[in-house]
């Protein structure tokens, strides 16, 4: 990439519709102006009332597993979370192949040419991996600072307490560099809820890091979980930094014990991340947001053993929000952004999620009037600025 360089972009619509002239220089906005001031420093671009959005976060995406960059794989469906986890390590096995050969750095660049400019991704720890990916998506976190900036969770994939090995291999992993420890499912995984839970949290408060714990049980037995995580929370003192990936349980319960549930998460300041999955798993979200759960969006799977699916960009995110819960009002469809910029970068500390003088600057621009028109229309930025220089556009 080129070094940054001192930019103008004048006449860039804001989000409420000003029409702003945004300083950029060493990577930053330093500045924010009336359009049609004088240009104060470097090169003017003018964007003739183009929308300029803070860069979109994906909270969830599984960089070591996608298989973008390798021949069609047909999806080979599974009866149960256990069987695809067994079902994706046979495939590992009999094709081993480097992350840059299966996709991931693929993946990376057509996520940023749909204006993803932050991301949090789990890399699996476990018996077959140990921790080989894991050096390698440090690597690779390396190679794309100046792009993309890169949260690393070490992820058990195959369990805590079901698979020997993990504990020493997650402790290791957060010694190498990952920002954050994670869970799989205590019961419908490990089969010891307090066993899995004991060792993740106390690696958490050990090591001082935060938590990402995908849930995938349902019912009140995902219910129960989501409860115990949320008082482990503010046991631990770890309020704000703990995500529970997925939570499909939350769409099973009754509107009483979902109150309930809304209030322990709220207070523990436990977010929830979503891919706004098919089917029936989806969570509330319109009424998590009401009762004032914080839920931001991620891709999850792109195109690997666990599902053929390759919805990439953030914008697509929002609309399937938008088609999943019935949002036609402009005020509806415009408060998505929030779960893709200002709600990651406060509970999960994922880019700066707002256009202001010393952020950094990760913009993308699109030919539209309104962040409605981007959503409906599934818009691809015209433009995409990270750290401050132009890379796509």
């Amino acid at each position: 990439m080129t070094a940054t360089f001192d930019l103008t972009l004048d006449n860039a619509r804001l989000a409420d519709g000003r029409l702003v002239s945004i300083e950029i220089s060493g990577g930053r906005i330093v500045a924010i102006r009336s359009a049609g001031d004088p240009v104060q420093r470097g090169q003017e671009l003018d964007l003739s009332g183009q929308l300029v959005l803070p860069g979109l976060t994906d909270g969830h995406v599984h960089l070591d597993k996608t298989l973008l960059a390798l021949p069609w794989r047909p999806h080979r469906s599974a009866p149960s979370i256990r069987a695809r986890i067994d079902d994706e390590k046979a495939h590992r096995r009999a094709n081993p192949a480097s992350l840059v050969e299966r996709g991931a750095e693929k993946l990376l660049e057509t996520a940023l040419r749909l204006g993803t400019t932050s991301l949090r991704t789990h890399v699996d720890i476990d018996e077959v991996s140990k921790l080989d990916t894991l050096k390698e998506v440090l690597e690779l976190r390396a190679r794309w600072a100046d792009r993309v900036q890169i949260q690393i969770v070490a992820f058990p994939q195959s369990g805590v307490v079901t698979c020997p090995v993990a504990a020493e291999y997650l402790e290791e992993a957060l010694r190498m560099g990952a920002d954050f420890i994670g869970g799989l499912d205590p019961l419908g995984i490990d089969g010891d809820q307090k066993g899995q839970l004991d060792v993740i949290f106390g690696l958490a408060e050990r090591y001082g890091r935060g938590l990402d714990i995908h849930l995938h049980d349902g019912g009140e037995t995902g219910l129960a979980e989501i409860d115990d995580i949320a008082a482990r929370t503010r046991a631990a003192g770890l309020e704000g930094r703990t995500t529970i990936s997925h939570a499909f349980a939350l769409a099973d319960a009754a509107p009483a014990r979902l109150e309930a549930t809304a209030t322990a998460l709220r207070e523990a300041k436990v977010s929830i991340l979503s891919s706004i999955p098919g089917g029936d798993r989806c969570p509330p979200i319109p009424k998590l947001r009401e009762l004032g759960v914080d839920v931001f969006f991620g891709s999850d799977n792109i195109r690997d053993c666990w599902n053929p699916s390759s919805v990439i960009g953030m914008i697509d995110r929002m609309m399937l929000a938008t088609y999943r819960f019935g949002l036609r009002r402009d005020e509806d469809i415009a408060a998505l952004l929030d779960h893709a910029t200002t709600i990651p970068a406060r509970v999960a500390g994922l880019g700066d999620g707002e256009i202001k003088v010393g952020a950094r600057a990760d913009l993308i621009a699109f030919e539209a009037l309104h962040l409605p028109q981007v959503v409906v229309e599934r818009q691809i930025p015209s433009m995409v600025i990270a750290d401050g220089t132009i890379v796509h556009g």
